[in-house]
């Protein structure tokens, strides 16, 4: 739990070339006209984030739909366009728009293909039946190089939907690709764990014993967003175990005293957060696949390291991965690393950095504490080590920038408790976004008071200056602000 002081990380190659695919615009002015030959763009939807409107369009030729084509207007709340996405393809005007070989002929032909691929990369997650059945047939046209009328297929089956791209006048299979990467499977863990699920502090560790007095709190959730067909391998988070778990039949039924127990336990415990995030329109916020080493060190410590991008979890005392607001915490310094490459550079931006993981663990336990002393962190992991009630720390502290003593997790809880009275004040939802959100602004040397004045800032720009006027007092009693 105690974090590297060095944090750097490289922004991922998607993003990368998200970037060089936006051109800036500016002056405000349109981008310029399409490349393509007979081209149109049709609008296909619009969505708001916090700072702006995004409008995406189908690139059309000739009435058809271009593969691939796209082309998007970022809109500031102004309505003032500050960029652009264009990803639209070069149409020759020759290309046809009349097909010779007929939709049923492409569709079968497609169902024949992309039943071979399901079974090559084995969609249906172990299952013996991968038959694929066709379910829309469009025509459409490939742009670029090889430019040409194509039939565009979705099949499906049981391990999801197959486009294949089908060519409309020779009935040869151009591409075929996967549309549904994700499987949902379960798992058993403690939400967020048992000392709050049973509302019981005399629970111990036992030596990993699975006694009868624990058997309440286990619950079957729903393990979402994984990509691979057998391991816990996901959009949001990855098991990197050597010893991994798999299941063909989509069920990781695990009890604490097997080591499979705290690898679905950290993969829920990511994927949750994550999903809690993008719930919040945040969706650039560390999204990507987090690596996860249960049971990693002997040590009653986990950490986040981020000249690998990983989070590891000790098995000292109870296994800390057991615990969800264990991981969540360490998540949290996983999430200011994306945000801001090398964060934690001083003792301040350390400390900051132990009060948001310390927060972010603690918002996220709020649906499923059942409000059992939510200020009250790690309660199961630190049965190990505290008498009861039994926290690692706690979000509603008096401490104030007097109390300072230099080790970050102490004066973390300076931190934590002004997040937690925003949090109190405002409503879970509205204090995440914005206490998220203003993270985008820290410096990686950031002090108490420059963040807190982030905090506001952002407030004000979110929600107004009435909502930044309310919280602005909370970081006044901890003496951050004057």
């Amino acid at each position: 739990m105690r974090p590297p002081v060095v944090r750097r990380r490289v922004r991922s190659v998607a993003l990368v070339a998200a970037l060089a695919t936006s051109t800036l615009v500016a002056s405000g002015l349109p981008a310029a006209a399409a490349p393509a030959t007979a081209d149109g763009l049709s609008l296909i939807q619009t969505r708001t984030s916090l700072l702006g409107t995004h409008e995406w369009f189908q690139q059309t030729y000739k009435g058809l739909p271009v593969v691939n084509g796209w082309y998007a207007k970022h809109l500031d709340r102004s309505g003032r366009v500050s960029s652009v996405t264009d990803a639209r393809k070069q149409v020759p005007s020759n290309v046809t728009t009349s097909a010779t070989v007929p939709a049923a002929q492409a569709a079968q032909t497609a169902q024949a293909a992309a039943t071979k691929f399901a079974r090559a990369v084995n969609k249906t997650g172990g299952r013996t039946d991968a038959t694929q059945t066709a379910v829309s047939t469009k025509l459409g046209v490939i742009g670029g190089a090889g430019s040409r009328l194509v039939w565009q297929v979705t099949s499906r089956g049981a391990g999801g939907s197959i486009e294949t791209l089908v060519d409309a006048t020779t009935k040869q299979t151009l591409k075929v690709s996967p549309l549904s990467d994700n499987y949902d499977a379960i798992g058993q863990v403690f939400d967020p764990n048992p000392v709050v699920a049973l509302e019981n502090e005399s629970l111990t560790d036992q030596d990993d014993a699975d006694y009868p007095a624990i058997q309440k709190a286990y619950k079957f959730k729903l393990l979402t967003d994984l990509t691979d067909p057998t391991h816990l391998v996901g959009k949001w988070a990855k098991i990197v175990n050597t010893d991994a778990v798999s299941s063909k039949t989509h069920l990781f039924n695990f009890k604490r005293n097997q080591p499979g127990f705290e690898q679905v336990s950290a993969y829920y415990a990511v994927t949750v957060a994550q999903r809690y995030i993008r719930s919040l329109g945040l969706t650039d916020v560390n999204a990507e696949p987090q690596d996860l080493l249960t049971d990693g060190i002997p040590d009653d410590n986990s950490f986040y390291d981020p000249s690998t991008d990983q989070i590891t979890t000790g098995t000292g005392g109870v296994d800390d991965a057991e615990d969800l607001e264990v991981v969540q915490h360490e998540y949290g310094h996983a999430v200011q690393d994306d945000q801001v490459p090398g964060f934690g550079a001083s003792e301040e931006a350390g400390a900051i950095g132990e009060g948001f993981g310390d927060y972010l663990a603690g918002t996220l336990s709020l649906p499923n504490g059942k409000g059992f002393d939510p200020a009250c962190l790690m309660d199961w992991d630190s049965t190990s080590y505290t008498d009861a009630p039994h926290c690692i720390r706690r979000l509603d502290t008096k401490k104030t920038t007097d109390d300072k003593t230099g080790e970050v997790h102490d004066d973390g809880e300076i931190w934590s408790a002004a997040l937690w009275e925003i949090n109190r004040t405002l409503g879970r939802q509205k204090a995440d976004k914005l206490i998220i959100q203003s993270q985008f602004y820290y410096a990686p040397d950031t002090s108490f008071a420059a963040a807190a004045n982030n905090v506001v800032a952002t407030a004000r720009a979110l929600y107004g200056q009435q909502t930044a006027a309310k919280i602005r007092p909370f970081f006044v009693k901890r003496k951050i602000l004057t």
